[in-house]
């Protein structure tokens, strides 16, 4: 397969997802073009608003979800505890069956919001794939490379020039389009791709490194860079800048001014990330040593970080793709919030527990909620047994039955401890047999 990075993603999962948001975000831009403004930076807000807005049914599944998961809590952390350090296969199936349990007397799945989270994925990571890569999705920006790049495939030396280039980290990822077949047997489009995206990863230091190696296309250069300049200034910051750049220059030039620009973009990056995530509901385990709720706090704490570091160095529009999406969030988040808080979570479950028993009355299969929504998963644990696993015959039923009504031959006031224990030795003798 081809590594042509310009060409749209081509994967059966993130292919297509990616062409949609391709034709959105080209649609947006048109609009923005003929309004006059036609400006990435706000192209990338307007469809990240979009996205996450199409998104918010998932999102409000998932809360609810979180919320009668801090309702189940109590009764999976005493499942834990009761099978905490029992590594054999019995107590893990028993374990299993009895979280199982807790979670049809809900009336939820055990996959809770994973659902959604699948849904969701595909979608972020082809919307990061065309903002990563817009000129491959808009066709207008990629025009704006020509007749620059048909010049420069012209010139002289341009390709060792390109391909020297990705001997640095900034352009390394296209290092294997120079040796392709494609390239080397000269495939005008893939040949016209390679020089795009390399291009296209450009900051300005570059641009005038190239002006001065092919001084006879500086036209071609300045023109390019005007057209690019227009879509790519965004309040300032050139979308195609990472900050890191821009920091570097604001040092060595002494104008301190660029320096706190660059800051901006991963600050507010690590900001909104933080209060994104700080908006959101937990499962409070109530365990302080709970390995899973201590791996959640670390995250809480980590991604911010890693949003700055990554921002920092990315080109600005990921950034602002990232803090764009990071407030949509945390406004949704807001009015999620109160919108579930007010909600009846008895009300939830008994909702819940209709539409499981419709689902599996539709499958044919028997409901377990009449099972389990009544029932205390203490019992479980015999469900697992080996012995248990059969059903019970009608004469270890009939002979049950008879010791319930005899109590052996014994005789014991009805209801009292006395006959429940015998009741229990009959239980355990018809098992053993």
């Amino acid at each position: 397969m081809n590594p042509i990075i310009l060409t749209k993603n081509s994967g059966a999962i993130l292919g297509p997802i990616a062409n949609l948001m391709g034709y959105l975000m080209n649609g947006i831009f048109f609009v923005l073009n003929k309004i006059g403004v036609p400006n990435i930076g706000l192209a990338i807000i307007i469809l990240t608003i979009l996205i996450y807005m199409a998104l918010l049914p998932l999102t409000i599944k998932q809360q609810k979800f979180s919320k009668l998961q801090r309702r189940m809590q109590p009764e999976l952390n005493r499942i834990q505890k009761k099978y905490e350090g029992k590594k054999d296969n019995v107590s893990m199936m028993r374990q299993q069956e009895e979280i199982k349990a807790v979670y049809s007397k809900y009336g939820v799945s055990t996959m809770g919001s994973c659902v959604q989270l699948l849904i969701q994925m595909p979608i972020l990571l082809a919307m990061y794939r065309v903002f990563w890569n817009i000129p491959a999705y808009v066709p207008m920006i990629k025009q704006a490379f020509f007749p620059l790049v048909d010049n420069l495939i012209a010139s002289e030396g341009s390709a060792e020039y390109m391909q020297a280039l990705t001997e640095s980290s900034q352009f390394a990822q296209f290092a294997k389009q120079f040796t392709n077949e494609s390239f080397t047997s000269g495939v005008t489009e893939y040949v016209q791709n390679t020089y795009i995206d390399v291009l296209n990863k450009f900051s300005t230091a570059d641009w005038s490194a190239l002006t001065e190696k092919f001084s006879a296309l500086s036209s071609d250069i300045a023109a390019t860079t005007e057209k690019l300049s227009v879509y790519n200034n965004f309040l300032g910051l050139n979308m195609a800048n990472s900050p890191s750049y821009v920091f570097r220059e604001g040092l060595s030039s002494g104008r301190y001014v660029l320096v706190i620009v660059a800051l901006i973009i991963p600050v507010l990056a690590a900001v909104t990330q933080w209060l994104s995530v700080k908006m959101m509901p937990t499962a409070d385990t109530g365990n302080p040593n709970d390995q899973m709720a201590a791996t959640m706090r670390t995250m809480n704490i980590t991604m911010p970080l890693m949003s700055a570091v990554f921002c920092f160095s990315l080109p600005s529009g990921m950034g602002l793709y990232w803090i764009a999406g990071a407030v949509v969030r945390a406004i949704q988040q807001f009015f999620i919030n109160k919108h579930i808080d007010k909600m009846d979570i008895d009300a939830m479950i008994e909702k819940n527990l209709e539409k499981m028993k419709e689902k599996e009355a539709k499958s044919g299969k028997k409901a377990p909620v009449n099972d389990y929504s009544g029932m205390s998963t203490r019992a479980i644990d015999r469900r697992k047994d080996d012995r248990y696993n059969t059903a019970v015959s009608k004469e270890t039923e009939q002979k049950l039955q008879e010791s319930r009504n005899s109590g052996k031959g014994r005789k014991y006031k009805a209801g009292s401890l006395a006959s429940k224990a015998a009741m229990v030795d009959d239980f355990n003798d018809i098992g053993k047999k």
